[in-house]
């Protein structure tokens, strides 16, 4: 059982860095990583961005094409059975190793690259099994079997939906021949009946992907360290669980958000919208399902846009004015508790414990409403306040997470020398850990004296669990994502070296060892 006061990192698992990956983290890169954060940190909780798999020309991990599978640009290609060391150069072709020494040397994440290099062994491993293994009655057939029959609630639509892509060029869905769009069972099965090999292949890829999660989990989980994931609000429109369940989704409207701190202007993310009524009448399954399966990869996971389950923010295609749904108070009460509680009892179901994203403009009743359902909601300490006054993070309710910020935020060091002067004044009086710097002369300046004394403040919250993004451990300026703008600097950053080098690194080493110090002192 972790203890009562938690301490944790956030970094998204396609940030991880080590000799062995090809241009992105992997599943075989969190052992090493977690032993890192535990031994040298004190950190006994990891949370990473979601995993799931994501459109090939989609890089923003909270539009996946399904909401259960990994993404197989995660799997840990050296620890492939089915591919032999001698073959990996010829399936890459003659400017193979050009290829390999790119991605170990890219500053940021190279997603095409990535994903067509790391299918061309996926693919070969896959047809080496197809022809080696399967229906052969082996004991890795076997077991391959005895994953999809375990999965099949998902595995077979998705493994359907990918190789349909493929055969109509990548379009979505709702382009594709109408018998197959609108699932047709005869053409639908002589489809896939051409299509059994491209079907298999993901299956196969999605075995693989579990059985190195699993391995990956048990030996973090053994050191210490939970694992904590992020569970988004709602898939791409284009995905496997909309063509399998479309009814159950606003297809003529997309989701968003007003404007807020974030983003002035509002947001429209091009999602679909929940058809609450639909999903009410199959029992929130799917909403079931999905928490289930997050249980089932996780210690605790993170609820994405939690207000969203409360009130979605709706924007019809058809050219209406965008609104909440529902519009009152007590419908949305009554709609985010019913949902919620579908997720947590699928969490139980699994041994997962929830963690509630409730950022943006929140109204008081879903505070009111977490605390009720004794859900842990986020504290951001650059957020915390009444009127202009700094709280102090001591007085946050046990039952919540402590933060500096989170993926769409920046940096503590951006968000300190971004300050204006009353503001950084106020902080420096309403906080007691930043109240001994009053007389320091460089105080404006992001020093480390400040660094320390913002982290202080975090790991002395009264909250029972304390998550920083690593960025602000390491005190860098360094972001995941810009809300709102499109573009390669959003999520593809990685740890500026290896984790072997991180080790050596002196002042990554300092701060680590400072952050094992302060989670010690402060009980956590």
């Amino acid at each position: 059982m972790p203890p009562s006061r938690t301490a944790g990192l956030l970094i998204p698992l396609f940030s991880l860095r080590s000799p062995r990956s090809l241009g992105i983290g992997d599943i075989a890169d969190l052992p090493s990583f977690a032993q890192w954060i535990h031994d040298e940190g004190g950190q006994n909780l990891l949370q990473l961005l979601p995993i799931g798999d994501l459109p090939g020309s989609e890089t923003s991990p909270y539009s996946a094409a399904t909401s259960f599978a990994i993404d197989p640009i995660y799997i840990a290609i050296d620890r492939l059975e089915d591919v032999r060391d001698a073959d990996r150069a010829g399936f890459l072709g003659p400017d193979g190793q050009g290829v390999v020494d790119y991605l170990h040397s890219t500053a940021a994440v190279d997603y095409p690259t990535v994903r067509k290099t790391k299918w061309r062994y996926l693919r070969a491993a896959a047809e080496r099994f197809y022809a080696n293994e399967w229906g052969k009655n082996s004991s890795r057939g076997r077991a391959l079997a005895e994953f999809v029959d375990a999965h099949r609630a998902w595995l077979d639509d998705y493994a359907a939906f990918r190789a349909l892509k493929a055969r109509f060029g990548d379009s979505w869905w709702r382009a594709w021949p109408a018998g197959v769009r609108d699932r047709d069972p005869r053409v639908l099965g002589e489809h896939l009946d051409e299509l059994r090999l491209e079907v298999f292949v993901h299956k196969y890829v999605q075995w693989i992907a579990h059985a190195q999660w699993k391995e990956a989990r048990k030996a973090v989980n053994a050191i210490g360290v939970e694992l904590m994931g992020d569970l988004p609000f709602m898939v791409g429109i284009d995905s496997a669980d909309v063509w399998q369940r479309r009814h159950e989704f606003q297809l003529d409207a997309t989701l968003g958000v007003p404007g807020d701190a974030l983003a002035p202007e509002g947001q429209d993310w091009g999602l679909p919208a929940y058809d609450w009524a639909a999903m009410d009448a199959a029992g929130l399954d799917w909403v079931r399902r999905r928490s289930q399966a997050m249980g089932e990869l996780f210690d605790r996971f993170r609820v994405d846009h939690l207000v969203g389950y409360y009130r979605q923010y709706v924007r019809p295609r058809t050219g209406g004015k965008p609104g909440f749904q529902p519009d009152q108070e007590p419908e949305q009460i009554a709609r985010g508790e019913s949902v919620l509680r579908a997720i947590i009892e699928a969490a139980k179901s699994a041994s997962a414990r929830v963690v509630a994203e409730d950022l943006g403009t929140i109204p008081p009743f879903v505070r009111t409403s977490l605390a009720k359902l004794e859900l842990p909601g986020y504290k951001v300490l650059c957020w915390e306040k009444e009127g202009d006054t700094f709280l102090d993070p001591v007085t946050y309710p046990r039952i919540s997470l402590a933060t500096s910020g989170t993926h769409d935020t920046d940096a503590l060091a951006t968000w300190w020398e971004s300050l204006r002067f009353d503001e950084r004044r106020h902080a420096l009086v309403d906080l007691p850990a930043l109240r001994p710097l009053q007389t320091h002369r460089d105080v404006d300046r992001f020093t480390p004296e400040v660094h320390d004394a913002l982290l202080d403040a975090l790991y002395g919250a009264g909250s029972e669990l304390v998550l920083l993004p690593i960025q602000d451990v390491f005190g860098t300026k360094d972001r995941i994502n810009v809300p709102g703008v499109v573009g390669s600097s959003n999520w593809s950053w990685r740890l500026p070296m290896p984790l072997d080098e991180l080790r050596k690194d002196p002042k990554i080493a300092a701060r680590m060892r400072s952050a094992k110090e302060r989670a010690k002192r402060h009980g956590r």
